[in-house]
């Protein structure tokens, strides 16, 4: 005759509630001593001179909230020896060892049924969440949708930390005090209009970058004005005081690979920067934080500020698709797709619902989709058959006070178009001279509207006369070629230069 023994605990089964319909605090708590003592395992014992085997029962639970726990635990829980005592210290351990992994299984599922919606009908859904007590040999079920956000939650850490993350700022001479400055030589000039533009004679300032230099900007703001962008091959944005010293105020070092453009906010306190290294930046001017910093799908060659909100940017680069972005959110706002190889330039018209962009597109005699008009509400195509000549346009510009602009294109020359519907070409005027030949060379119009300036690939700077699209003169400016100029917005005939060679040099 073999006799068994029953483990249990000395909690009261009385306290026990037996309405399993809605469940509430105190049924839960009492509902913890009970699954105890449910938990059954029979034990051989130790007084028998026959060697008998063990045999673990588990009995099924069923607690307040209608589920059923099963209380099971390992084999090496129990005792092997036939002779041992039950009293021993060692079976005391087991046996704790025994209810606290109970009472961690059980706690476990009250967790788990702790967030259920209230109702009759109570549904349980399991929250992954380790508790303080592993438990050998079960691993908790994790949904489908929960195993996709924690494998996503990589992801957007490393994007906050880019967010968060500074830009590598260096201090040049002077500067933060000339930051925020106004400069004497601009004050004169506030309050007044523009005055006639005259062709720049004689150079005042010369600065250098360590590499290529793609695109220079005078500040937007008119009493900051002294202050010139420039982004470059060698990984850098630079801000010059290109009126009073022309010395380096600041470098920014945000990107891994050469910055391809850069631009200024409306306000003159942001820069948005974007490389071949595929980022997107908006780096604060005074501090360098990174107020907006995102991984773009493809390299970035252009980017342009929305003439109206300036929380909104269009960028293009090597890929058939342009998309607009939303500061505020760091989301896409919507995707241009032109089904061509890369985005070279682009330009907003007036008030900003519409908007060029000149790829690399040439088929044998044409380049009917060298230039393609987008609505930009809606991103359909307008049009994508405003220029049907052999030759691509890498960069593009509008006039200050007519609604005309101009195309540089690969074939030495600058074409007119007009700004309105159907964007005609203007074939009694062509601007022709310079040289392009495969370089992303830059035009500009002065303030007043009356010239036309441009680079050249053999380091000269060509003035010419907008009406008349004659040659008013040229400049020796650079050894290298010429890839951008630019009149100030508020001096008048104070223009800069940069080329190939990572010069920056101010004329007047």
């Amino acid at each position: 005759m073999s006799l068994s023994l029953v483990a249990y605990d000395d909690s009261d089964s009385e306290t026990e509630t037996e309405n399993t319909e809605v469940p509430n605090t105190s049924s839960k708590q009492a509902s913890q001593p009970s699954s105890s003592v449910n938990c059954v395992q029979y034990f051989a014992p130790g007084s028998l001179g026959t060697k008998s085997t063990y045999e673990m029962q588990p009995t099924e639970n069923m607690d307040c909230s209608g589920t059923s726990t099963a209380c099971e635990d390992a084999s090496e829980h129990y005792v092997q020896n036939n002779n041992a005592d039950l009293t021993s210290p060692y079976f005391k351990s087991a046996y704790s060892g025994h209810i606290a992994l109970c009472m961690s299984y059980k706690n476990y599922e009250q967790a788990s049924s702790s967030s259920t919606n209230s109702g009759n009908v109570v549904s349980h859904k399991r929250i992954h969440k380790d508790s303080t007590t592993a438990i050998k040999g079960i691993r908790p079920y994790i949904p489908k949708r929960l195993r996709q956000e924690n494998s996503s939650m990589p992801e957007e850490k490393e994007c906050d930390q880019r967010e968060n993350s500074d830009c590598d700022v260096k201090l040049g001479i002077s500067g933060e005090q000339t930051l925020r400055k106004i400069s004497e030589l601009i004050k004169p000039y506030l309050g007044s209009k523009y005055k006639l533009t005259e062709v720049p004679k004689s150079l005042i300032f010369m600065s250098k970058h360590s590499g290529p230099v793609n695109e220079i900007q005078w500040c937007p703001v008119r009493e900051q004005s002294h202050m010139l962008l420039s982004a470059s091959m060698d990984k850098t944005v630079k801000v010059w005081d290109a009126v009073d010293t022309g010395c380096c105020l600041k470098t920014y070092s945000c990107h891994s690979c050469a910055v391809r453009a850069a631009q200024w906010s409306s306000c003159g306190r942001r820069i948005l920067s974007g490389g071949f290294d595929s980022m997107l930046h908006l780096t604060d001017v005074e501090t360098g934080k990174q107020i907006f910093s995102s991984k773009n799908e493809f390299r970035i060659s252009s980017l342009k500020f929305h003439p109206t909100d300036s929380n909104i940017f269009i960028c293009g680069g090597f890929s058939p698709e342009v998309k607009s972005w939303d500061i505020r959110t760091s989301k896409v706002l919507r995707v241009y797709k032109a089904a061509l190889q890369q985005t070279l330039d682009i330009l907003f018209l007036p008030e900003g619902k519409e908007f060029l962009t000149s790829t690399d597109a040439v088929s044998r005699d044409s380049a009917d989709r060298t230039i393609i008009a987008w609505d930009f509400q809606s991103a359909a195509k307008i049009s994508n058959q405003i220029f049907h000549e052999r030759y691509t346009c890498p960069s593009l510009t509008l006039h200050p006070k007519e609604s005309v602009f101009v195309a540089q294109t690969n074939g030495n020359y600058m074409a007119l178009f007009s700004a309105q519907r159907p964007y005609r070409i203007n074939k009694k005027k062509r601007y022709e001279g310079h040289k392009v030949e495969g370089f992303a060379v830059g035009c500009e119009f002065s303030p007043d509207g009356t010239l036309l300036v441009t680079g050249s690939s053999d380091g000269k700077v060509f003035f010419y006369n907008y009406h008349t699209a004659r040659i008013i003169r040229t400049l020796s400016a650079h050894n290298e070629a010429c890839v951008s100029t630019i009149f100030h917005p508020v001096l008048p005939s104070l223009l800069a230069t940069c080329d190939w060679a990572g010069e920056v040099k101010i004329w007047q």
